[in-house]
């Protein structure tokens, strides 16, 4: 069999009512016919969106393809143990011209119950906003399931939510169960659970091009809302440059900032997992094998495969890579 290697594959786009023309003019993704381009998903095992290869010997294959023939040396033989033939991330980069709807997503159980699907825990990392954008992240008060039904039925649901302005470089983790809206003019990178389940519980009455509403799942939004109240939601995390730096670490994935200048090697022998790298600023090179290169520059994803286990990445000039890993 032949030896796995860094693996780039076709962005998927998504044509969203919310969205605009960053994801081609800053990301440099190819949108055209698409009016309203709010989504790149870059690596996705999701049932009827399956990524593609795009580079190498494996070009035209599925990574559900990929994932069958290689198993463990794709994904770690611990991850491969744990979910089978299911890819357990699905990452993309989201492009809000428009605010999203206000919604949450189902935890593993509740998900597993109604849906046969894994929840979904996500994370978000901006990678441009414009001047005043901002998004929301959790409650700004503590409430419980029958105040927070009385606002929603009243129009009052503002009232009751957590706005937070932002800029290039936040980080804000969206654990399952917290209610989450992207706001407008902001472009992110968004990880998360492989999970296509969400609950849209308000959307300002927008109007589809066909001039319907979009659903709104009111009644299982309820039970799947964490009506906690937690002050302090954007997440904190060191910018040491040249070394992976810790930045989201939950029971679904880990990611980590790596701020580059200088060529550095990086040794995977310990985690049994594949690797993401998700370039979100500037451009390098990843390095392998005998000499092999692989480039990745603003806006591209690259998976490594657990067995691939060391590599160098050299940037050019320099480079900020989200890492990310089971």
């Amino acid at each position: 069999m032949s030896a796995l290697y860094p693996l780039k594959f076709t962005p998927i786009l998504k044509d969203k009512i919310w969205g605009g023309n960053k994801l081609e003019d800053l990301l440099n993704k190819k949108i055209d016919p698409l009016p309203n381009a709010g989504e790149s998903w870059e690596i996705s095992g999701v049932e009827g969106d399956e990524s593609v290869v795009s580079n190498g010997f494996l070009k035209g294959n599925s990574i559900n393809e990929v994932l069958e023939i290689y198993m463990g040396d794709l994904v770690g033989d611990r991850v491969f143990e744990k979910f089978g033939q299911e890819f357990p991330l699905l990452i993309k980069f989201i492009d809000a011209n428009d605010v999203l709807s206000i919604q949450v997503h189902p935890d593993d159980e509740l998900a597993k119950e109604r849906h046969s699907s894994f929840g979904k825990t996500e994370m978000w990392y901006v990678m441009q906003a414009d001047k005043g954008a901002s998004l929301i992240s959790g409650f700004n008060k503590q409430l419980d399931k029958k105040e927070y039904l009385e606002k929603l039925e009243s129009n009052e649901l503002d009232s009751i939510l957590a706005s937070h302005e932002v800029e290039a470089g936040d980080v804000f983790y969206i654990p399952a169960g917290r209610v989450h809206a992207i706001g407008k003019g902001i472009l992110l990178a968004e990880i998360q659970q492989t999970s296509d389940v969400t609950y849209r519980i308000y959307d300002f009455n927008r109007k589809d091009d066909h001039g319907n509403t979009r659903e709104l799942h009111t009644e299982m939004a309820v039970d799947a809302i964490d009506y906690t109240y937690t002050p302090e939601l954007k997440t904190d995390y060191p910018t040491t440059p040249n070394v992976s730096n810790e930045v989201v670490k939950c029971d679904f994935f880990k990611t980590n900032m790596l701020e580059l200048d200088t060529l550095i090697k990086k040794d995977f022998y310990g985690i049994d997992s594949f690797l993401i790298y998700m370039c979100v600023e500037g451009e390098a090179d990843i390095k392998y094998g005998d000499g092999k290169v692989e480039p990745i520059s603003k806006g591209e994803t690259v998976l490594i495969p657990a067995d691939l286990r060391v590599i160098d990445i050299e940037p050019k000039g320099k480079v900020k890579l989200l890492e990310v890993h089971l």
